[in-house]
């Protein structure tokens, strides 16, 4: 497994030449996001649709 260092880098690669800080800080946002969310999937943390939608109804108006 890569280090976050390496994972930066490589994130860093990606980016157009003509990127901005702000570029690079929402990448590194969305990119921790992403592995956080596949560790929390991976130690069962995750809700079945049902239940999103349960949570949802007093947002929806339903």
């Amino acid at each position: 497994m890569a280090t976050a260092k390496e994972e930066i880098r490589r994130l860093i690669d990606t980016l157009p030449d003509n990127a901005t800080w702000e570029d690079l800080q929402h990448s590194i946002y969305v990119r921790e996001r992403i592995e956080r969310g596949r560790c929390e999937a991976t130690e069962g943390k995750i809700l079945e649709q049902e239940e999103v939608e349960q949570r949802m109804k007093p947002w929806l108006g339903e």
